[in-house]
């Protein structure tokens, strides 16, 4: 069994290529350190045209195969085939985990090797990073940074992705390279990897490492919600916001004028009623109706029934002629006469016989 891991590993080691505007990881001398406790997740990708029917992890150590799909305490192993790759999830992490280990997949009965590294466990890890999972938008930057211990502080610092091994350095300053990954050293403990103008495709699994040690990332990039056309031109939104507005202010510039001249015309109406009121009073083609008594005068007496005093005077209204007028003989008038009657003694009012003009108006 142990020559059958050999082989595999055979297998890996003349697998790379060079990938344009990147460097090559060369050899399968992978280390990973970790920490008594702690955890880590490995990627293990396969040929996402010729999916292998089986897949699963091998431990040259115990010699022993865990197939995807499968879950125990400290260990899994879960297939993604939607991202071509089934993850190793190893966790609590001791000293007697310690050793080499493989990413195995079988197509058509034969296995390969796609992947290979040797796991430390000890108290400073060579390489670590500040977080194991980073994300990003779409279009926005991200950045990683990457501790190491003083033994590596000369050695090559590269960012690589696991899916086809492509490594970009920081000492590569080709214009090949891919200008949105720079790496920038510190020469002391720790170098960080920024990506500029993320696409969806640059999500995956990477590692950083200084020289054979590495530790893995992964990175999420979040598709970029969508622009709103109005805020993308400013001019743009103005013209929307014309088209829309002019309307809507004419309509209720009309209405307001509707409503003066409404209001308008109602209070000038009273005063042409009152006009032409006056006009009608004033025009003479309208002959006054009078009424002509048949008696020479008709008496009306005006007493209070509850009173029987004889000697309480008497009122009386006369309707007529007045008394030496010189009425009109063209157009008769009478007229109503307030004041005793005729033969009382009592004494008539100081200021003389009141008379009344009776005429329609």
């Amino acid at each position: 069994m142990a020559t059958y891991a050999k082989e595999r590993v055979f297998y890996i080691s003349i697998g790379f290529w060079l990938i344009l505007g990147v460097e090559c990881f060369g050899g399968s001398n992978h280390v990973l350190t970790i920490k008594p406790g702690g955890s880590v997740t490995i990627p293990c990708h396969y040929d996402e045209k010729n999916p292998p029917q089986k897949k699963y992890w091998y431990s040259d150590k115990d010699l022993s195969n865990i197939y995807t799909n499968t879950t125990e305490e400290n260990l899994s192993v879960i297939d993604h085939p939607d991202q071509s790759l089934f993850t190793l999830t190893m966790r609590n992490l001791q000293s007697k985990h310690t050793g080499r280990y493989y990413c195995l997949v079988e197509t058509d009965g034969q296995s390969s090797a796609t992947f290979d590294l040797y796991i430390q466990v000890q108290s400073a890890p060579d390489v670590s990073v500040k977080s194991s999972s980073v994300s990003g938008h779409e279009g926005d930057n991200v950045s990683v940074q990457c501790f190491y211990t003083s033994g590596y502080q000369n050695k090559l610092k590269q960012w690589c992705r696991y899916k086809d091994q492509g490594c970009y350095t920081e000492k590569r300053t080709d214009t090949s390279q891919n200008s949105s990954v720079q790496i920038s050293d510190d020469g002391r403990s720790s170098f960080t990897v920024l990506m500029t103008g993320l696409r969806l495709s640059d999500s995956g699994w990477y590692f950083c490492s200084a020289g054979e040690a590495m530790n893995p990332v992964h990175l999420t990039v979040i598709e970029a919600e969508p622009v709103n056309r109005a805020t993308d031109n400013p001019r743009d939104s103005d013209k929307d916001l014309l088209t829309v507005w002019l309307p809507v202010s004419a309509a209720l510039l009309l209405l307001l004028i509707l409503v003066g001249v409404f209001t308008w015309r109602r209070k000038q109406r009273p005063k042409q009623d009152k006009h032409q009121n006056r006009e009608r009073n004033d025009s003479g083609t309208i002959d006054a109706i009078y009424c002509e008594p048949e008696e020479p005068a008709i008496y009306s007496t005006i007493n209070d029934e509850r009173s029987s005093d004889p000697n309480k005077d008497i009122t009386y209204s006369f309707i007529g002629d007045s008394p030496g007028s010189k009425a009109d003989p063209n157009k008769d008038t009478t007229y109503c006469f307030i004041g005793d009657a005729p033969g009382s003694k009592a004494k008539p009012p100081a200021g003389g016989a009141i008379y009344s003009t009776v005429a329609p108006h």
